[in-house]
């Protein structure tokens, strides 16, 4: 059965310090897909995420390229599987140069929390109880 994937494109100042950052959460870098201009770091089987040179983004878009430290263009949302996996991540994205984003979110029956990379790009991670979302 074929299941869509999604590519995560993002464009980073630093990508020697971006690949550093994402590896620094546990992640690898998928080097046939990578170069001196792009890392690809799948974060699951159907979720890549592809970060390029601020010139090599530019062969993607005609608009211009947000600053992401100053201006947020999308949330990306990850799940986790527990309320530790949630904290785990995000205190790796502190250690690995990253920032909290926002407050904890914390509703019992969902929990989340966030993080900016070192490009500003916000990641919320979230844990939903599965007896939840069974209703």
């Amino acid at each position: 059965m074929y299941q869509q994937m999604i590519f995560v494109n993002l464009a980073t100042n630093d990508l020697d310090a971006s690949k550093k950052f994402f590896t620094g959460l546990g992640y690898e870098i998928n080097a046939q897909f990578s170069d001196d201009t792009t890392a690809s770091i799948p974060l699951s089987e159907t979720i890549v995420v592809m970060v390029h040179t601020p010139e090599k983004y530019r062969q993607f878009t005609k608009k211009d390229i947000v600053d992401s430290s100053k201006s947020s263009e999308v949330l990306l949302a990850l799940s986790a599987e527990s309320r530790e996996k949630v904290d785990e991540l995000v205190e790796k994205a502190v250690a690995a140069g990253g920032s909290v984003s926002g407050e904890t979110q914390d509703h019992g029956f969902m929990y989340g929390r966030a993080f900016d990379d070192i490009d500003g790009h916000t990641f919320e991670v979230v844990w939903m109880d599965p007896a939840a979302v069974e209703g």
